[in-house]
């Protein structure tokens, strides 16, 4: 057992009554299928740490103070709401409430199935009094049928003749109260749900409420199934904020009460009360339907499917291996069924980042996505493609051509009151399109491109038109902006951004060429397009020669280093406790900026500069951001530090089950949980997706023996597998397909493995990092 989870391969099992951890471990065993979140809270709804049930995209609006007001600067902020609980069942043993805080509990076990994609948990509680009881439950979140979730409950007295009042709810308005002044943590807001109708009849109840300023709908329901003796008497009551069926029983020794809870959830920002209500009955009607054994066969199912094309198996660190298969599944249960919705940063798992989504989706979860669900992938860039009226509504505010998407939003609308980091950042709008591109590449999807991508390709790269200038000397720079490192803002010529914008514009104008009537359609001309190439060619990179490196920034290497000796480590994160004016004129670095480059942009640098670049970077990176670790680790492995990448492979895995950043309560760190995917894949599989085509350069750090995983390219889908010696290349399904192995060309033909070779590396002493900021030395736990 590790921080109080059980080391399995499928599983993620704590065997105890922690009081103290029940904010973490709510986010940690948080159900979603990317429409419904539900944190993982105790039936009982108290004791609870910060209790939780998201609706992706519903939200409510709050003015953005400012001490001085500025031109251009967002009016908004948008908070995710905690929409009606339908979680909560409560039991009363005789009449004594379960408890968890009083009485005792004999035994206590929670288990989130990566397979099943259920909850579990197994309760022996002893009452004050002394009558003890067990409690089974099981709950999911439904990936086939996304507007509902359900719960299997179940009580078995354990002394004799017992009489037992079960309590379900539907609870609008629960107080939520936020415990810290981190500006990264999401607004409490105060009964942001106005009542507008409540039903109830039977087993079942509809409550519907509004928010009072996104004028955003929402409606819950409930229904009931009992398996008991006879003698049950049921009551339901029915107010503004709440819907609660009681049935009491007398349940014999021998005997149990078990229910099954429906729960179904519908909202919008148009549709009346009467159409909500009916959307709800209609979504419980087909659970009632399909049946708690059916929910449970079509989620193993959907599962199974998912596994198939997305596993990662990792042998010589078995809680590596247990952790990777937690991120995938959170990254799954964040973007399955978000359906034109975006993937905020915290998933539907906490509050945190107010339930905002950031670049985070496009460079760290969409490929995940893109290689094993593509589906997925497409839908969360439908959204994109579906703001884009409010990306050319934030260009035009701030006097550009095109589209500037937010740096943090909910429905695509700007809600950072922080100009610098926010607004300047507009870089995403290369994230967004480096994502377009990149789906295209591994789907061939024509439909996409025709219907969304372009359109999006085009939009972006009129931004850099206008954004850009050519200088006195014909290179192309791009002035006053913020790269990933919000260490560093309102720079000139940052490498990011600039390679990425180079791309962006390439990919347009090969979009517009492959699909000249929709180029057409958007008032694309032969101009246009030649100067968006034109400006790619002349585009400013800036390289120090005197040390041999890429400045992050323009000027960056001539900044003084931060003292990081100075620095104590109660001081970390830097921007709590430091103002950015002094950060901003340093050397150092919040994650990785100029690194990332070498990733996302890998084929405008060469190896050595690579090795040099990562060797001056590495010791001025603090690692204040949860996207660092994955990144650092990747580049690591390319230049030949495994050992390192090891370290840091932990790190982005083990993010949120060992709490390393202290905020989990708030959410999990969906970025961070890809991140690991791309460190198995991108760094000791070596995995690029340059020019169009998929280049693999495997290797392992020395603790690892083995590494497996699959991916969908183009219709085809094929396994590589990684030891110290070699790696195979075997094609499972689609058609025929070339890869290249170390450099090598590689055809896959189905039901053939390929294996190659991996030369031998020559050893390197790894850089250090700053003092104190360290990657904890990984030891693997068999």
């Amino acid at each position: 057992m590790t921080h109080g989870f059980s080391v399995a391969p499928w599983e993620l099992r704590w065997d105890t009554l922690d009081l103290d951890a029940l904010e973490r471990t709510e986010s940690i065993f948080a159900l979603s299928n990317g429409h419904i979140g539900m944190r993982g809270t105790l039936e009982e709804g108290e004791p609870r740490g910060l209790p939780g049930t998201y609706l992706n995209g519903f939200y409510e609006r709050h003015p953005l103070p400012y001490a001085e007001a500025g031109y251009g600067y967002p009016e908004d902020g948008q908070t995710v709401v905690n929409v009606t609980d339908g979680k909560i069942i409560r039991l009363l043993v005789q009449d004594e409430p379960l408890d968890m805080r009083y009485g005792r509990a004999i035994e206590h076990h929670r288990v989130l199935d990566f397979r099943s994609g259920t909850l579990r948990r197994d309760t022996v509680w002893e009452s004050p009094t002394g009558r003890r009881v067990r409690v089974r439950s099981e709950r999911l979140v439904s990936f086939t049928q996304r507007a509902v979730a359900a719960i299997h409950y179940e009580v078995e007295p354990l002394d004799g003749d017992i009489q037992l009042v079960l309590q379900s709810d539907l609870l609008a308005n629960e107080p939520v109260e936020s415990a810290t002044k981190d500006p990264r943590v999401g607004s409490a807001l105060d009964a942001p749900l106005v009542a507008e109708h409540g039903e109830g009849d039977g087993l079942h109840a509809v409550l519907v409420h509004q928010t009072r300023r996104s004028k955003l709908r929402v409606a819950a329901g409930m229904y009931h199934s009992f398996e008991a003796g006879d003698g049950m008497a049921c009551e339901m009551h029915v107010e503004d904020d709440l819907a609660r069926l009681s049935a009491a029983i007398d349940v014999p020794s021998g005997s149990r009460l078990a229910v099954t809870k429906l729960i179904g959830y519908g909202w919008s920002a148009r549709r009346s009360v009467p159409a909500l209500r009916a959307q709800v009955h209609a979504a419980l009607a087909g659970a009632r339907q399909t049946g708690w054994q059916g929910l449970l066969d079509e989620q193993r199912a959907y599962l199974d499917e998912f596994w198939a094309n997305a596993d990662v198996e990792i042998e010589g660190d078995a809680e590596l291996q247990q952790a990777v298969r937690f991120g995938l599944f959170h990254v799954l249960q964040a973007g399955a069924r978000g359906e034109s919705r975006a993937i905020p940063a915290k998933g539907l798992t906490g509050p945190g980042y107010d339930g905002h989504s950031f670049w985070d989706s496009e460079t760290f979860v969409l490929p995940v996505l893109t290689y094993t669900m593509p589906e997925s992938a497409r839908d969360a860039l439908r959204w994109r493609h579906g703001t884009l009226d409010k990306a050319r509504e934030r260009a035009q505010a701030l006097g550009l051509e095109g589209a500037t998407f937010p740096w943090r939003s909910i429905d695509g609308a700007e809600c950072s009151a922080y100009w610098p980091a926010g607004t300047g950042a507009f870089h995403v709008s290369a994230d967004v399109a480096d994502a377009v591109a990149r789906y295209l590449a591994a789907t061939d999807d024509e439909d996409f491109e025709r219907e969304h991508a372009v359109e999006i390709l085009v939009e972006t790269a009129r931004l850099w038109r206008s954004l850009g200038h050519h200088d006195v000397h014909g290179g192309f720079r791009i002035d006053g902006v913020t790269g990933p490192d919000e260490y560093t803002a309102v720079v000139d010529n940052n490498v990011y951004t600039n390679l990425m914008a180079q791309r962006n514009l390439r990919e347009a104008a090969a979009a517009c060429e492959r699909q000249p009537s929709v180029a057409a359609r958007l008032g694309v001309t032969d101009e246009e397009t030649a100067a968006w190439q034109h400006a790619a060619s002349k585009m400013v990179v800036p390289y120090d020669e005197m040390l041999g490196v890429h400045p992050q920034s323009e000027r960056f290497t001539e900044h003084a280093r931060w003292d990081f000796d100075a620095t104590p480590q109660e001081n970390y994160p830097l921007l709590l406790h430091y103002p950015y004016f002094d950060l901003y004129r340093k050397q150092v670095v919040k994650q990785a900026d100029l690194v990332m480059a070498m990733y996302t942009r890998g084929d405008a640098f060469t190896p050595e500069q690579k090795g040099r670049n990562v060797d001056y970077y590495e010791p001025l990176t603090v690692r204040d951001s949860s996207l660092s670790a994955c990144v650092q680790a990747v580049l690591a492995a390319e230049v030949g530090y495994l050992d390192l990448a090891y370290d840091y492979f932990a790190e982005a895995a083990l993010t949120d089950l060992h709490d390393l950043h202290a905020n989990v309560r708030n959410g999990l760190h969906i970025a961070s949980l890809a991140g690991a995917w791309l460190v198995a894949v991108a760094g000791f599989g070596g995995m690029r997706d340059h020019d169009r085509a998929l280049a693999f350069a495997p290797r392992l750090p020395s603790a690892l023996t083995r590494l497996a995983f699959r991916l969908s390219y183009r219709g085809s889908r094929f396994a590589v597998e990684i030891d110290q010696s070699g790696a195979s290349y075997t094609l499972l399904d689609g058609p025929s397909l070339t890869v290249r192995h170390h450099g090598e060309p590689v055809e896959l033909t189905k039901g053939a493995a390929e294996r190659r070779a991996i030369e031998e590396l020559t050893p390197r002493e790894a850089p250090g990092q700053p003092k104190g900021r360290e990657p904890h030395r990984r030891t693997p736990k068999f």
